[in-house]
């Protein structure tokens, strides 16, 4: 039986696990990130910073918060393309198991075409030896009636072609006289 390849699953697969690694650097990134950020924060609780330095740590938490944001946005867009490689997947998957029962039913069609042929041909074979049978049965009873005609006419023929003739012999006739002129001298 042949089997049907996906040749978008090792394709598929190579892109999924790669971007499974690149979320997962990306949620690592997130995590130090956070760290860091609550590192800077409990390390300097006690300690007032100018309103310069104030400015500067917001701002770079201003940038963390938005590159924290682009890295959600990245993640949720490989989410959804995950999941959408992943439906595909399961749809090629269907169509590949649709195809395969598709392909057994054929084969298994395939491999009763001859018994089915052999069948038809025998129901219509029967019909044609039945009226050969009558055939060869209307053909005896008419060479026999032939037969018996034949001889019928025959018989016929003979009887109308028998000539009457006078028997000759030792009956009563007597001698028998030639007319004149047949050579009595």
């Amino acid at each position: 039986m042949t089997q049907l390849v996906n040749p978008y699953s090792s394709t598929h697969q190579a892109e999924i696990a790669r971007l499974q690694d690149e979320l997962q650097m990306r949620d690592e990134l997130v995590q130090q990130l956070s760290r860091e950020l609550f590192r800077l924060v409990k390390g300097n609780a006690g300690f007032m910073p100018s309103p310069e330095v104030s400015e500067q740590h917001q701002a770079e938490v201003r940038a963390l918060r938005d590159q924290l944001h682009g890295v959600e946005q990245q993640v949720a867009f490989y989410q959804t393309q995950l999941e959408d490689r992943n439906s595909e997947v399961v749809q090629l998957r269907q169509t590949v198991q649709e195809l395969t029962d598709r392909t057994r039913m054929l084969e298994q069609v395939v491999q009763e075409l001859p018994k089915v042929y052999r069948q038809k041909f025998e129901e219509r074979m029967e019909a044609v030896r039945s009226r050969v049978s009558h055939l060869q049965r209307e053909n005896r009873q008419l060479q026999a009636e032939l037969q018996s005609v034949s001889y019928r006419l025959a018989v016929r023929t003979r009887r109308s072609q028998r000539l009457d003739l006078p028997s000759f012999g030792s009956g009563g006739l007597g001698p028998v006289s030639l007319p004149a002129g047949f050579g009595n001298s």
